[in-house]
């Protein structure tokens, strides 16, 4: 029993330190390559879990060969275009100047379901409102509506607007974040000035998120009755 718990615990931490080098996509943003890659390891680390008899160096020296290959793939696709085009594809046009390409959609096995599932998801509900839709290679769709469609922005009404740079989370349910997890931090000062004009401790707070310029928002901690 501890030996498994042993064998559990260190192959669970070699797949989590070999998908933290492979890169920070999301299951959803694999390119297939990459996805198959994950599949192998998965599969690779669960049967020596469950059967002691399997030597661990053979599991681990697989799993530093994968990763290696994938490693090496995208290196090579940095430098190639043809490799690239060769392991990720191409992104595909669904919808060209308002009009949806039937052949692509053929093509891709791309039904008219998951056309507008994929719209529904970019908050289009109506697919007369889109100019171009397209499959990009990981799977998801990017959208650019019509004109008339498309959001007013300051540009177009001729408005300057104050770049107030990313706000960032300075406190969290009560702890204050000297650093931020983009490697951003708030500068120590512009806090407590922050603090000092709400007029409230830290530990009353849920979240507060603070600008370059100072400008802060905050949610405070709801007060549970005893």
């Amino acid at each position: 029993m501890l030996t498994s718990l042993l064998r559990t615990f260190i192959l669970f931490i070699i797949i989590v330190i070999a998908l933290r080098i492979m890169g920070k996509r999301q299951i959803g943003q694999l390119q297939p390559a990459e996805l198959v890659v994950t599949i192998l390891l998965s599969e690779m680390a669960a049967t020596p879990m469950q059967d002691n008899d399997i030597p661990m160096l053979n599991t681990v020296i697989a799993i530093l060969v994968l990763v290696s290959l994938e490693i090496i793939m995208s290196l090579i696709s940095l430098k190639s275009i043809k490799m690239r085009t060769l392991i990720q594809g191409n992104s595909v046009m669904l919808i060209n100047n308002g009009k949806v390409d039937q052949k692509q959609m053929k093509r891709l096995r791309y039904t008219l379901d998951d056309l507008l599932e994929g719209l529904r998801q970019k908050d289009v509900f109506d697919i007369n409102d889109v100019q171009y839709a397209i499959a990009e290679t990981d799977g998801t769709l990017s959208v650019l509506l019509k004109p008339e469609k498309r959001a007013v922005t300051a540009r177009d009404i001729n408005i300057k607007t104050e770049d107030t740079g990313i706000k960032l989370v300075a406190v969290s349910d009560g702890r204050v974040l000297r650093e931020n997890k983009s490697n951003l931090c708030v500068d120590k000062g512009m806090l407590d000035g922050v603090l000092a004009k709400l007029k409230t401790d830290v530990k009353d707070i849920y979240l507060l998120t603070v600008d370059m310029k100072g400008n802060a928002d905050i949610i405070r901690k709801e007060k549970t009755d005893e």
